[in-house]
């Protein structure tokens, strides 16, 4: 077995190969930009290698930079991750002419398969079925439009060597196409050095639905089961489960054996995934194949037990797959949540700053459940502006779909993150979906459920009441720790009342507590009672009650007269009066936020890339105003309404701060 390996790469999956390779005995090398010195993967690696910049393309993907810490710490073998070198053929190419091992496929499929263009011929003659669309070239926009027209709107721009959703633009109409093709160009020029673009129709109502193969180089393939991908937003998966609860037995091994059939017509080995759009048929369609380890491949490991590192690891050293098809078993459900520095209330527009806390749920694994977190960061890290916004990949298994989903809602209640924007209200909404939870959902759920953005959650009444009656009991609590430390407090708790209003949401609850040695009963002025439990002290940031039957997680922090509690995607300041104080609080005027309509602020730190209009002139509803660069993606700003420029704060070239004024409007 290799001695040692170098993982090109960085982040969460440089943490996960080398925690596999640890495992097996295998010596790592960590490879790192002056933006990375300090970052986690640096800090797990048994050594590491300064490799340039921050930016990925004076770092990361420069391949000779990449060979020159190889030579220097004598590795045996390369793990590339995902993303960055892991489909480039030139770098794999770059490895065997040095006698390394590439721990992937060999060159000739990374290119048949790394190619989006190249790869749907192939699949055709391999009579599996694919979408329509153009497979050449495409020269400039006008042809883009020309091409879309012939295939008819909705389309899909493409960049023939992308992956991560960089490149990827639908386009509904002319203009929507000759603005993609450009963006998707720049995009795909800037992530992979390749800005080839292809066109295909958009397939409407779709689900992404996966297949992981595996292959050595002994003739053996097999598929482990699939993966439902279907949360997405700007095309970039958020939310991954396995199996997926829309396939039948016999969709399932249809899919597969197609994607080994696929797989072993261009010789491949390693692991990697054939990507499929499923129609609400269960007609299937071959979108793409991924040479390389996927994001989501935590849930396909929990539900087989198969580590796919350590089997990449194995056929690149030369052996057998140990497996065979019959030894693959699927054991109950598995989750993936994407935690990603991007602010959900700005239309996921990416985020960085420092992590002033990062408090992940312990990782557990038992017979009936399991919780892990795949991460690359760290309590007091950086969030960098140069690399992708995702920060943790949380995972959860249970026996059946339905206690997956109840191991999750808990297991992100239980996440604390702070100091960056970040999507855990988003996630926890997901989770407790109605179209979600019965798995009636399609790449179009954020667009459907969402049209007008994530706006957070209303709790229901029944939940709200839980909550209500929790922030009673634990006020009650730091109410009598404070009159204890005020010296105005007897044994017998006489200067803290019983009888409180509790706002949450909007909604007062008035209620009544009667408190012993184990709990607190809290009575409703319906005469509802719910007993809450918990051994939550003040001061601490995370409590776990039980209210009534229903455990609830809170995230909590002080603030006049209650609490701001986070939960189940909820972020509410819950106040806790005395009835007098109610009374006085109502009468209280509510505090009107600023008018910023006049202005075109930066809705995230970014590089101005482009401004498409002028001082003076009139613009309309929908209009390009300029696009902004964050974390490896183009984001076209739009008007909202008809007006006219009055001023242009900022230039092509500029880095702005959040909420930065871009330009003004008379």
């Amino acid at each position: 077995m290799f001695k040692k390996i170098l993982i090109a790469n960085r982040g969460e999956i440089a943490c996960r190969v080398i925690k596999s390779a640890q495992k097996m005995g295998i010596k790592t090398v960590a490879i790192y930009s002056d933006a990375d010195r300090n970052a986690l993967h640096v800090k797990m690696a048994d050594e590491a290698v300064h490799i340039g910049p921050p930016p990925a393309n004076e770092s990361y993907i420069v391949i000779e930079n990449v060979m020159k810490a190889i030579r220097e710490t004598g590795a045996e073998a390369v793990h590339p991750g995902y993303g960055f070198l892991s489909e480039n053929s030139k770098f794999a190419e770059a490895l065997s002419a040095e006698g390394v091992a590439f721990i992937g496929p060999p060159v000739g499929a990374i290119e048949k398969m790394g190619d989006k263009i190249t790869s749907k011929k192939i699949a055709m003659d391999a009579g599996v079925s694919t979408v329509p669309g153009y497979m050449g070239l495409i020269a400039d926009a006008d042809e883009a439009v020309k091409i879309s027209n012939e295939i008819g709107y909705p389309v899909m721009l493409k960049a023939s060597a992308g992956g991560g959703g960089k490149g990827m633009r639908i386009a509904w109409n002319d203009t929507e196409a000759r603005e993609g093709f450009q963006s998707s160009k720049n995009e795909a020029a800037k992530s992979f050095g390749d800005d080839r673009i292809f066109i295909e129709k958009f397939v409407t109502q779709p689900r992404h639905i996966e297949i992981q193969v595996l292959a050595d180089s002994h003739g053996n393939c097999i598929y482990l089961g699939e993966r439902e991908c279907s949360i997405q937003r700007r095309n970039q998966k958020v939310i991954e489960e396995a199996p997926s609860p829309f396939l039948d037995e016999a969709t399932r091994k249809a899919m597969g054996e197609e994607a080994c059939s696929l797989a072993s017509a261009v010789d491949y080995t390693s692991a990697g995934t054939v990507e499929f759009i499923v129609d609400g048929d269960r007609n299937f369609y071959f979108l793409e194949m991924n040479t390389r380890l996927q994001v989501e491949h935590p849930v396909t490991e929990l539900i087989t037990g198969v580590d796919l590192v350590e089997q990449m690891i194995c056929v690149a050293y030369g052996e057998k797959l140990k497996i065979a098809q019959e030894d693959v078993k699927l054991n109950g459900w598995a989750l993936e949540s994407r935690l990603y520095a991007e602010d959900p209330y700005r239309n996921f527009l990416p985020s960085i700053g420092r992590l002033t806390r990062y408090r992940p749920p312990s990782e557990e694994a038992s017979e009936t459940h399991a919780v892990r977190n795949d991460t690359g960061v760290f309590e007091g890290g950086e969030i960098s502006m140069f690399y992708d916004p995702m920060i943790a990949k949380l995972c959860t298994w249970g026996t059946d779909r339905a206690s997956v989903l109840e191991h999750m809602r808990v297991a992100l209640d239980s996440f604390e993150v702070e100091g960056i924007g970040h999507n855990l209200p988003f996630l926890s909404a997901v989770m407790d979906h109605p179209k979600f939870i019965s798995g009636n959902m399609t790449t179009a759920f954020i667009e459907e459920e969402y049209p007008d953005g994530f706006e957070g959650v209303t709790l229901d009444e029944s939940a709200l009441r839980q909550i209500a009656a929790a922030a009673t009991a634990m006020f009650r609590v730091a109410e009598i720790r404070r009159a204890r430390l005020s010296g105005r407090m007897d044994n017998h708790y006489r200067t803290v009342g019983d009888n409180w209003v509790t706002q949450v949401q909007g909604q007062n609850f008035a209620v009544t507590i009667d408190a012993d040695k184990t709990g607190t009963d809290v009575k409703f002025d319906d005469g509802t009672v719910l007993r809450v439990m918990s051994d939550w002290l003040p001061g601490q940031r995370l409590a776990t009650l039980t209210v009534g039957d229903t455990k609830v997680v809170l995230k909590v922090e002080k603030i006049t007269n209650g609490f701001r509690l986070r939960s189940r995607g909820a972020d509410m300041n819950v106040k806790v009066y005395n009835p007098r104080q109610a009374e006085l609080a109502a009468l209280m005027p509510e505090k009107i936020a600023p008018d910023t309509s006049k202005f075109l602020l930066c809705p995230m730190p970014g590089l101005i890339v482009s401004v498409n209009v002028a001082e003076g002139e009139e613009v309309q509803e929908g209009q390009a105003l300029c696009t902004v660069e964050a974390m490896k993606m183009e984001n076209i700003l739009r008007a909202e309404r008809k007006g006219v420029v009055a001023k242009i704060e900022a230039a092509a070239g500029d880095s702005l701060k959040v909420d930065e004024v871009i330009m003004t409007f008379e």
